[in-house]
């Protein structure tokens, strides 16, 4: 069943993840003009582009357990998932900047006196770095720096769950499962015993 599986996504072109990833914000962006994203279509489209940035966060982190745990290979797609993630955090980062507060002072304000926001620009300043250097020629440049680079989507994704966590107002479940199953796969990085030393 995996074989057939994996066999199966070998045939499905990386493009097609992009081209997928790039047509859904513009179908957001046409349910919001006709009035299809409710009484408030900008904290829709915020809400809806940075839930689907932190869904594509945890499935890029979701590969290589998948991988070891069940042989699910989506190895060359993982790429393409970060490039997306990072460009939905950009997204959902610009409609707050640009049609959510607007007013520069204001942004300032926020980062600085609200935690939430803080925290979210924290996780996209972490981000930044790995979007710049998702690319062949970083990779043959940089070598083993860039796997050890790469290890910021660690503490960004746990920056990303806390941003969702404090963002929404009372107790909700839905951002703590988010959170849970982000910590539940960074721990699958880490050995279940230490290591002996040898004697």
């Amino acid at each position: 069943m995996i074989d057939s599986l994996n066999s199966a996504l070998r045939r499905i072109p990386t493009w097609s993840l992009y081209l997928l990833g790039g047509l859904y914000p513009v179908w957001l962006l046409y349910l919001g003009m006709t009035g299809s994203l409710g009484a408030d279509p900008v904290k829709a489209l915020e809400h809806v582009l940075g839930t689907r940035a932190l869904q594509l966060l945890i499935l890029g982190l979701a590969v290589t357990p998948l991988r070891r745990f069940s042989g699910l290979n989506l190895i060359r797609f993982r790429r393409a998932i970060g490039v997306l993630t990072f460009a939905y955090v950009a997204l959902h980062l610009l409609v707050w900047l640009v049609l959510d507060v607007q007013i520069l002072s204001q942004i300032l304000v926020d980062i600085a006196k609200r935690p939430y926001v803080t925290i979210g620009m924290a996780g996209f300043v972490l981000l930044l770095p790995l979007a710049l250097t998702s690319n062949t020629l970083s990779v043959k440049r940089l070598g083993a720096r860039w796997k050890r680079l790469h290890l910021l989507t660690y503490p960004a994704a746990i920056l990303g769950g806390l941003h969702y966590v404090m963002l929404v107002k009372g107790f909700q479940i839905e951002p703590l499962i988010y959170l849970a199953v982000i910590l539940g796969l960074l721990a699958t990085r880490f050995p279940l015993t230490p290591r002996r030393s040898a004697v």
